[in-house]
């Protein structure tokens, strides 16, 4: 079936690190722009980071400079390193997986950056 599980997420300080990690199955991964979005409660879910299946990345203008993603296609896992963590990062991040016409969802990881 295809499954996106993310795990890495937890409480941390504000300037901290995180690395949140995405694991694919039931798929071709390497076909797949894989991404990263998070929801705040009351707001919207926003796409934070973005990597197509060539390499390429893209950020939202909120984390450039602070976040990195990165994939690697051996382990069908896709990363968001999150670098000078801020209380506004507080959010749930989702993975999300888009192929042909398909996109699909994680179950989404808690981050809460402490001020």
């Amino acid at each position: 079936q295809v499954q996106l599980v993310e795990s890495g997420g937890g409480l941390v300080q504000t300037g901290g690190s995180l690395r949140l990690s995405c694991t694919a199955s039931g798929f071709a991964f390497r076909n797949a722009a894989m991404s990263w979005y998070r929801q705040a409660p009351g707001k919207e879910r926003d796409l934070v980071a973005r990597i197509l299946s060539t390499g390429s990345t893209n950020y939202a203008d909120s984390v450039k400079g602070r976040f990195t993603i990165f994939r690697v296609n051996s382990k069908s896992t896709v990363y968001l390193q999150m670098n000078s963590l801020k209380p506004e990062d507080t959010a749930v991040y989702y993975c999300n997986a888009n192929w042909a016409t398909v996109s699909t969802w994680g179950q989404g990881t808690q981050v809460t950056v402490s001020s």
